[in-house]
């Protein structure tokens, strides 16, 4: 499983140049050269350097490649990752190549360690990052590249909206699942498992489509302050926002730059990369709401109980190739897109963060930040789970987030 997972982080960035891996067009996106060498520090740090025979790659890459853990030293500027262009990519591939070599033996020795686990899921959230920060920084250049072929899709129809009702009751909500191997894992944010109480209501069955939120454009909608939240309409002001991060108006026609460049806007498939703020003014539009983060995962154990695992088998994940949201005869609650809700990204009761460094891998986040749910079409599909929480600030639309609606 390790070298499966590292294998892939190498094939997402085959077709790029060693330009292409040093781009950071802002300071929320890193370079994909970067990303291969934080995943593999990262394995170095929390594992490798505990062992006395372990020596070092490089001296300088245990905090030059660090993000946000000051527990184990002082990183470098995160805006400044892109101007990186030493060390160079191929001495970064070198740096992967000679800690592969020690976790392989490392790995044999002590088959059961369970930071193995974190270090694999950590490097599937790389992942991910890998090909959104590739979105992102080739949305700035003006010729649009692509980063793959494009792929012929026949959409399908969008299932008939409908609203399934969840009763009202007490759920179980988050997992007591502590580390303990990779297919069976889960994030200290996930945990404890709880109760909550929650009223009856409704959730919708279907993600929100491109049509459907082009309606909301030509309605007037990013013109409407009755639909946003006060600092909402505050930011889309601010950025001159008129439509989603990634769409373009050419005459009366729109388009949807993809990693497959610009493309005719698919107006059967899910929109995504939205803000959460964009997400909330549409639901208002509707007169809906965005779910709760508790509701969402109430409604998916409800519906779907011992066969989750089967309906994220039949999700568009990373490993389907398209690599952006596409219409399904089905409920696309994983994958796709992932769904903002209107839960603030805060501990469960009782929670207890890892120990050590790894103390700092999501607790000290929670603030400011919203949660979203169900993973994209560039989530590994092994790294998601009904309890899995993700979190972003609610201007964020690198990520391909979209709306699925609530109502009580």
């Amino acid at each position: 499983m390790y070298a499966k997972i590292r294998r892939q982080s190498e094939q997402l960035a085959a077709n790029l140049s060693a330009e292409d891996c040093n781009l950071q067009a802002i300071y929320f996106t890193s370079p994909v050269k970067w990303h291969l060498a934080h995943t593999t520090w990262f394995f170095e740090t929390f594992l490798l350097n505990h062992h006395p025979k372990y020596q070092l790659y490089h001296p300088d890459f245990i905090w030059l490649f660090n993000s946000y853990y000051l527990s184990v030293n002082l990183p470098h500027t995160r805006s400044q990752r892109g101007l990186l262009s030493r060390p160079t990519l191929e001495e970064i591939y070198n740096y992967r190549k000679y800690v592969d070599n020690a976790m392989q033996q490392l790995i044999l020795e002590n088959p059961k360690e369970p930071y193995f686990s974190v270090g694999l899921h950590h490097e599937e959230q790389h992942q991910e990052l890998i090909l959104t920060d590739i979105l992102y920084n080739f949305y700035q250049n003006p010729l649009y590249p692509a980063y793959h072929q494009k792929k012929e899709i026949q959409e399908k129809e969008p299932l008939a909206f409908q609203w399934y009702e969840i009763p009202e009751g007490i759920y179980s909500i988050g997992t007591s699942t502590s580390i303990q191997n990779y297919h069976s894992f889960a994030y200290d944010n996930e945990m404890p498992q709880h109760k909550v109480f929650l009223h009856s209501y409704k959730i919708a069955n279907r993600l929100v489509t491109n049509a459907e939120y082009l309606e909301f454009i030509e309605a007037g909608g990013y013109e409407n302050p009755s639909f946003w939240l006060s600092d909402g309409w505050d930011f889309i002001q601010a950025s001159q926002r008129k439509m989603p991060y990634y769409w373009q108006k050419q005459g009366k026609d729109y388009f949807l730059f993809t990693l497959e460049g610009l493309i005719p806007l698919p107006e059967k498939s899910p929109v995504s990369h939205i803000s959460f703020y964009e997400a909330d003014a549409y639901a208002r539009f509707r007169q809906t709401r965005l779910p709760t983060e508790a509701e969402w995962e109430a409604a998916v154990k409800t519906l779907y109980g011992d066969i989750i695992s089967s309906k994220i088998a039949e999700g568009n994940f990373l490993e389907t190739g398209l690599l952006r949201p596409v219409q399904k005869k089905s409920e696309d609650f994983f994958g796709n897109a992932w769904e903002w809700t209107v839960s603030h990204y805060e501990p469960y009761p009782n929670y207890v963060p890892w120990e050590n460094g790894l103390g700092e891998y999501n607790g000290k986040f929670m603030n400011n930040q919203r949660v979203l749910k169900g993973g994209s079409c560039f989530t590994p599909k092994e790294h998601i789970r009904a309890t899995y929480r993700n979190f972003f600030q609610p201007e964020m639309t690198w990520q391909a987030a979209g709306i699925r609606l609530a109502k009580s």
